[in-house]
Order: C-alpha cells, then structure tokens, then sequence
C-alpha cells in the first residue's frame, strides 16, 4: 500500500524513502524558506525609546542627515572628554550624528573614537553609560561590516552588563549585541569567545520576569543561531548552557505585555529544533508539550475572533516547532482534540489573509495525524474532514495538504475511508484528479487506492461518479508514477477495463518507454479510439 509519510518543515534532510518529485519540491520549498529566513529574520534593530523619551520632553530629534566630517568627528570627541557635567548632552549629539552611515565610518576611522566610547560605557557616571550605550547601539546598525568589527573592543563591556540593575542599559547592550551578531563570523567567533551564550543563559535566567529583557535576549540568541556555522559551534553551547529551559517557559505569552518575547523565544525553539537530528533533549525538556499548549490556547483566541496584536507571527514558528519535534519521535500525549481544533482553526481563519500560514498549519496536521489513529479518529469524531474537503480547492500547495491528512486518515482502514466516503471525499477526488498539478493528481490517485482498497461501496460509487475516465484519461495523458498508479487501479478495481485495452496500454508503454516514436503513439491511440 502506497504511505503517505510525514514531511519536515527543516533546513536540511534527507528524502531517501520518498519519490522524486516529492524530493525536488521538497528542495524547491527549502530554498525559498532560506530566503525567507535570510531577508526577514536575520534584520538588524533599532530602538526607538530613546526617540519617544525626547518626544515626550520637547526634545528636538535629529536623523543625522547630514554627514559629519573628520574634523567634525574629532571636535565632538574632544568635547565628550572634556565635557564635565556636560558629558551626558554631548554623547547624545553624537549619537543622534551617528544615524548618518557615512558619520559612521568616518568615526571608526579616528584613531580615539571607540576609545573615548568604551571609557564612558566602562565609567562610574549612569547617564554617560546610557549615552556610550545608545552610540554603540546606533553603530550596531550599520549595514558596512567594517562599523561592526570596529565595535568588538566594546563587546565584553556589553556583556558585563547583560547583569545591570537598569533595564534600560541591559536592554540596549543586548539588541547591539544582536545587531552585531550577524555581521561576519569573525564577530560571532570573537563574541563566542568573549563568553556570549553564557552570559545570555545568565541574563535570561536572573531577568526571567522582565519581560522587556525576556523578548531582546530572545532577539539576540535568534540571531545568533541562525549562524551558518551554528551546528558546529553554537548549538552545544547553546544546548550545555541551561538557556533552553528558560527559552521553552517564555514561550507562554502574557496577555498584558504581548506577544513579543514569546515570538523572540520561540524562533530560537525554532532553530533548535531545525538544527538537532535528535532533538530527544528538547522533548525531555517539554518543548513539544509546551508547543502544544500555547497552540491550544492561541486556538481558542482566534476562534473567538481574536487576530490583533501580531498573533500570527507567534503561531508560525509554533507550528514550525511543533511539526518538526513530531517527526524528530514526538509523541502528543495524550491526544488532545483540541490541538485538532485548533490546527483547523488556523488552517481556516488565515486561508485568505495569509494563504502560506494556513498551510502551514495543515502541514503540522499532517504530522500530527501521520500513525496516529486517535487523532485520525478525533477529525471524524469532530466533523473536521468536510472542512479539510474544502480545501482541497485551493491552490498554493494547501490542497496538497489536506489531501496528506486524509491520506493520513485513510490509512487506517476500512471504518475510516467509510467515514472519508460519507463525508464526500469520492465526489471531490473526482475535481482533484482533473487538476493540472502533477502533485495534487498523485496524491489524489494514492488517497482513491486506499479507499478502493479497504470497501467495495466505494468501487461502485466511484464508477456511478463516472470516475474510470478520469483514470483511463491520466493513464494516456500523464507519466511517470501517475499513469502506473492509474494503470495498477484499473486492472485490480475496475473490472469494466477489459484485457483489450490493458494490451494496448502494454503496447503504449513499451512505445513510449523503448521507442519514443510520436507518429507509433498516435497510431496507437487512434485505434484505441
């Protein structure tokens, strides 16, 4: 019998017990998830509390749109040093002059710069650390390289203050350690080296209630494990630094505060999950159970009509997480319906706003309900499958989706494709298998196998459909492993398709397969016809 096998939502794996064309689309989708990942989550940022403290006060905020020149550089440096009581005011112009990216290299490039700023950031005067802070955190933006490896003498400065008493300053030293994490991997190994995992597991576990230093540490451990050196290195870091724990109890989020350092959180879950090839640790740890509940709950506020706040960007990475740990050996116990229901809610609510993570959801149903017959169950008890009928419609691989899970289904066995039956799945297989995507045609064809496999009803039903021309129609039209399947079903279910014509598909193939001549196949056809 043809098995629907789980898929894994991961940056790299391998596709050995799955067709060809499964594995080219797998790779397809792997690349364009790299890219996503790439332009979106690996992004420098740039607070803007400081912009809406001086807002507050009257303050003028200057963007730095006029470049700074050398000379210009110098005297503002001077005037920090010798600046008296006057120190704080004159590090926050250069910091407002350091938003201009030429300003920017043409301060590393004098020789005392980074100098004066680490001895203000290392002074004993909270308010010029602030400052110091908040010029090297306008630096950590800077798209050149070269500003960033100008700023590694600051950086065991920043993780010392990782256990400050002022949020403010934790805060600041944490997003400009984020911010430089990306630029080069001769940064990350200077930082790996300056102690960084440690001191973040530290800060994260002496701050576990501060959620403003919950939500940047997660930032800051994101990117540093979307390193492209990350397996080698980082992960055992990671992973022998105690951080996890904390990371899998944040991805709770509060109702109050929002759902930021629950995101932050659980793209670092994400990448961990994404990275291990035993990911046993992690389910010790309780990442799957912790997954599966904050899903269950989120469920339940989208289905009430709840979508404010950025909702969605947690439940993305959660599905990620969730998919991924169930085929890493994850078991849901026990089988809770409502993450059922909740999968079908996301998969329903976001098919229109956001098509790609309604797949997604279907493709964590998929793994959920692969060799599980209590979640197979719990669709049919629930009256799910009309829902995932629906869906078969549609396009952009949700179709391809839903078809898996009710494979999934009716994998099961002859109570289970009598449920699929029921509900009308034969009628809408009949629409699937005219569509001309190759994968969906497929799927559909192993889906009709099981389910004229395990009942003889649905032989009889799927003929009074007028469904054997649709197969005789895939069986000349199609190549490949669509027109074996639909030859294998018509001479074993279909007695209508008589010996003359399997001699002539025999025919055909040989022809197609051996000779490759047109002018044969059309004769051929034509006295078929």
């Amino acid at each position: 019998m043809w098995r629907l096998k789980p898929l894994r939502h991961k940056a790299s794996g391998s596709a050995n017990n799955l067709e060809e064309f499964k594995h080219k689309r797998r790779e397809f989708e792997k690349a364009l998830r790299q890219a996503r990942r790439d332009k979106q989550l690996i992004s420098k940022r740039l607070l803007q509390s400081v912009d809406v403290e001086e807002k507050e006060k009257g303050d003028s905020i200057e963007t730095g749109s006029t470049p700074l020149s050398p000379e210009q550089v110098r005297e503002m440096i001077r005037g920090v040093q010798s600046g008296g009581e006057e120190k704080a005011a004159h590090l926050a112009s250069l910091r407002k002059a350091l938003r201009n990216p030429e300003s920017q290299l043409t301060f590393i490039k004098s020789e005392t710069s980074m100098h004066m700023l680490i001895g203000q950031l290392s002074s004993h005067n909270a308010q010029c650390q602030l400052e110091a802070a908040r010029c090297l955190h306008e630096l950590s933006h800077s798209t050149h390289p070269s500003v960033g490896q100008a700023c590694l003498p600051a950086g065991p400065y920043l993780l010392t203050y990782l256990s400050s008493q002022s949020t403010k300053l934790t805060e600041l030293c944490l997003y400009t350690l984020g911010n430089l994490c990306p630029d080069s991997a001769v940064v990350r190994e200077k930082l790996l080296a300056q102690g960084i995992v440690s001191a973040l597991a530290n800060c994260i576990h002496n701050q576990r209630y501060n959620l403003v230093v919950v939500e940047a540490v997660g930032f800051t451990l994101s990117q540093l494990l979307q390193a492209k050196d990350t397996n080698e290195k980082i992960i055992p870091a990671v992973m022998a630094s105690g951080i996890v724990p904390h990371v899998i109890s944040a991805l709770t989020p509060d109702p109050e505060f929002g759902y930021g350092p629950a995101t932050e959180c659980t793209w670092c879950l994400h990448y961990l999950v994404s990275s291990n090839s035993d990911n046993s640790m992690l389910i010790a740890q309780g990442a799957l159970s912790q997954c599966s509940a904050v899903l269950i709950t989120l469920g339940s506020a989208v289905a009430q009509g709840n979508l404010e706040g950025g909702i969605e960007l947690l439940i993305w990475p959660l599905l990620r997480c969730l998919g991924n740990l169930l085929v890493s050996g994850g078991d849901v116990k026990p089988e809770d319906t409502r993450l059922l229901a909740a999968l079908c809610v996301f998969s329903q609510v976001y098919l229109h706003p956001h098509p790609a993570l309604s797949r997604e959801s279907l493709w964590a149903l998929n793994n959920l309900t692969a060799g599980s017959s209590g979640f197979c169950s719990g669709l049919l008890l629930l009256n799910m499958v009309p829902i995932l009928i629906r869906f078969l419609s549609f396009s952009k691989g949700i179709n391809s989706m839903a078809l898996r899970v009710l494979g999934n289904i009716a994998h099961h066995g002859t109570e289970y494709c009598v449920g699929l039956t029921q509900a009308g799945l034969l009628t809408t297989l009949c629409a699937t298998l005219k569509m001309a995507e190759p994968e969906v045609v497929t799927l559909s064809l192993e889906v009709l196998y099981m389910l004229v496999s395990s009942c003889p009803q649905v032989v009889e039903e799927f003929m009074r459909l007028n469904g054997v021309p649709l197969l005789e129609a895939i069986l000349y039209n199609s190549e490949g492993e669509q027109r074996v399947r639909a030859a294998y079903l018509l001479d074993h279910h279909f007695p209508s398709f008589s010996e003359v014509n399997i001699a002539f598909t025999c025919l055909y193939l040989w022809t197609y397969y051996m000779c490759g001549i047109t002018i044969i196949n059309l004769l051929i056809l034509f006295c078929f016809v």
